[in-house]
């Protein structure tokens, strides 16, 4: 009887890089907190839990949709889902305020090697678990235009934004908008070395959402 290969996957190391969602979970002040109430529960007559569940869609890690920050924009569950789903590099620039810049990430993207489609930049020692920080790390604009002028894809990051959070113009937003970027916000990358990974975060199917939760994780190379 022939022996099926193993594999390839089996052994790969996996990072999950999504915070724990429950009604701790901080929220962009003025938006929807975690909630969640039981319909049902498992009695006489009934074999089953089922819950009820309100909540914002940019709760923990999620991916916010073109529609979050233009009126024409698509909703999340029309975008192509190519972005969320492969080879990325994570890069550490922790402790910068107010913008992540080039001057943060430019040791980890030379310019004689070839740049990952992806970039997730981690700016916090440990992520803010228990309150929304008012003073989060956003992203340089002038960053993000040359990042998909190398031809990055998507960019992540640990804050709750790519904008500062007193924001208006949501400048680094509009570059995602006008670059056809796509944007990961509330990833947990505290225990994530520097490094290329595969990356899988793929949003939720939601046909008229301006983001989706997802559940994103890391996969080693080798």
């Amino acid at each position: 009887m022939p022996i099926a290969p193993s594999d390839p996957t089996a052994a790969r190391r996996l990072w999950d890089i999504s915070p724990p969602v429950d009604a701790d979970a901080p929220v962009f002040p003025g938006d929807t907190p975690y909630q969640q109430r039981w319909v049902v529960t498992i009695g006489p007559g009934c074999p089953v839990n089922v819950s009820a569940v309100t909540t914002t869609p940019h709760v923990g890690a999620h991916a916010d949709a073109p529609l979050h920050y233009a009126p024409d924009g698509a909703p999340i569950g029309a975008v192509d889902l190519t972005p969320y789903l492969g080879p990325c590099r994570v890069v550490h620039a922790i402790g910068c305020r107010p913008l992540v810049t080039w001057a943060h990430v430019a040791h980890a993207l030379p310019d004689d090697a070839p740049w990952p489609p992806r970039l997730l930049v981690r700016t916090y020692a440990r992520m803010p678990r228990d309150a929304f920080d008012d003073a989060l790390p956003g992203m340089d604009p002038a960053l993000l235009e040359r990042l998909a002028d190398h031809g990055v894809c998507l960019v992540g990051t640990d804050s709750a934004s790519v904008d500062p959070a007193d924001s208006k113009t949501l400048e680094a937003h509009q570059v995602l908008r006008r670059r056809g970027l796509r944007v990961l916000e509330n990833l947990c990358l505290d225990d994530v070395p520097e490094g290329d990974y595969e990356l899988i975060a793929l949003p939720l199917k939601w046909m008229r959402a301006d983001a989706s939760p997802v559940r994103a994780v890391l996969r080693a190379l080798a």
